[in-house]
């Protein structure tokens, strides 16, 4: 009996020792973290951040912003590279975030590149990598390459809701970290992945957050034009992002349309489209397409970019086009017959279906002559807004999209 009693004390006493541990190791987290520069933050601040989010200082972020982080796949497994996309309005920033993952695992990591091979047998460890290095590097580009900011919640609450400001449970919370070297905030986000990677971090707009004041409110408001004056738009009780949230993503500027340079709108106001080839593509499509204006059709920054990964747009849902070998958009002969990876983020898509694309078959004159001809799918006629007319193959897998 006192041989049980002493074992029970024992275990407890290792439990108790085992605790204080745990928060000797938080306490030295915080204390390396706080060591960082910080910024100051108010709540005219952060007026400013949902202002130029919301275009006012009453909405919130939903439910399922709140729950969505950066998650991947099980790891050295058929889709290993690919995040799990989650619900809703932040899916856009999810898979906009994905498609520089893929650069880095296929063409920046290593000088000789990688291929699809090696993206099935991407490691927890890559992972890790891949994530972080995406983050930082779209982070530092929407700094101009001068700074990074990045944005934490931590357990103190830094002022209270006013009449004018709605407190929601995460900005009051902020705290802002600043880095003027790449490098070091690569780190940082290395070292503190589970801010934006595990359930319950609200790593989404954390990231969000981060981008925004990287970018700066002032270089915003600079990026955006009378079309576009805030960056979420709420639609069928989400928040969706605008154009411009997935261009500062992919450019590093937030400008709110997909066209080459700036042109005239309608009202003559000045409209802001991309200044500069893009690393990463993207390409859209909708239903009854013909009828686009002009001012909504991808311009060649965004077409061709400098790697062949483009998020796609969908009559509003995003997938992801890629081939992993890097001279596709350098030689044009490599375009008249070539593969492409298609990646949708839907659970039941187990691995990236194979695509090959034929720019040389007269696709559109075999259409014309075969009057029982299968209706085109939505992902062969984003392709052909980039390589018109061309035939798509779907090489064996029940088309699905």
């Amino acid at each position: 009996m006192d041989n049980e009693v002493s074992r029970k004390d024992h275990s407890f006493r290792e439990k108790e020792l085992d605790e204080i541990a745990r928060k000797i190791s938080d306490l030295d987290k915080w204390r390396e973290i706080f060591s960082y520069p910080r910024l100051e933050i108010n709540s005219s601040t952060h007026q400013g951040l949902q202002k130029i989010l919301f275009g006012n200082t009453v909405h919130v972020f939903n439910h399922d912003w709140k729950k969505s982080y950066f998650k991947f796949h099980e790891s050295s497994s058929d889709l290993s590279y690919a995040l799990e996309i989650g619900k809703g309005g932040s899916r856009a920033i999810q898979m906009a975030v994905q498609v520089n993952i893929l650069k880095y695992l296929l063409f920046t990591r290593s000088e000789k590149g990688s291929n699809f091979c090696s993206l099935c047998k991407t490691s927890h460890r890559e992972q890790k990598e891949a994530l972080s290095v995406a983050l930082a590097d779209t982070l530092w580009t929407a700094g101009e390459r001068q700074k990074v900011i990045i944005c934490v919640i931590t357990s103190e609450t830094y002022f209270p809701s006013t009449r004018d400001f709605q407190a929601d449970g995460l900005t009051e919370r902020l705290q802002l970290f600043e880095f003027l070297e790449k490098e070091d905030a690569k780190k940082f986000i290395y070292d503190h992945l589970q801010w934006f990677k595990e359930e319950g971090s609200h790593g989404i707009i954390l990231f969000l957050y981060s981008l925004l004041f990287s970018r700066t409110f002032e270089r915003l408001q600079k990026d955006l034009d009378i079309s576009t004056t805030h960056l979420l738009q709420p639609r069928g009780g989400d928040l969706i992002c605008r154009q411009a949230v997935l261009n500062l993503i992919l450019t590093g500027r937030a400008s709110p349309h997909v066209f080459n340079g700036n042109q005239q709108g309608s009202s003559q106001d000045l409209l802001h489209g991309v200044l500069a080839r893009s690393e990463v593509g993207y390409l859209q499509w909708k239903k009854d397409s013909w009828e686009q204006q002009k001012l909504s059709q991808v311009g060649s920054m965004l077409k061709t970019p400098k790697f062949p990964i483009w998020l796609c747009n969908i009559s509003g849902t995003y997938s992801i086009l890629f081939n992993d070998n890097k001279l596709l958009l350098s030689d044009w002969k490599m375009e008249h017959l070539f593969g492409l990876y298609f990646y949708t983020g839907h659970p039941s898509q187990k691995k990236a279906a194979y695509l090959t694309v034929d720019t040389h078959s007269h696709h559109w004159e075999e259409v014309q002559q075969n009057e029982n001809h299968v209706p085109e799918r939505p992902v062969e006629m984003v392709i052909r807004t980039k390589w018109k007319g061309a035939s798509v193959h779907w090489n064996g897998t029940l088309p699905f999209f």
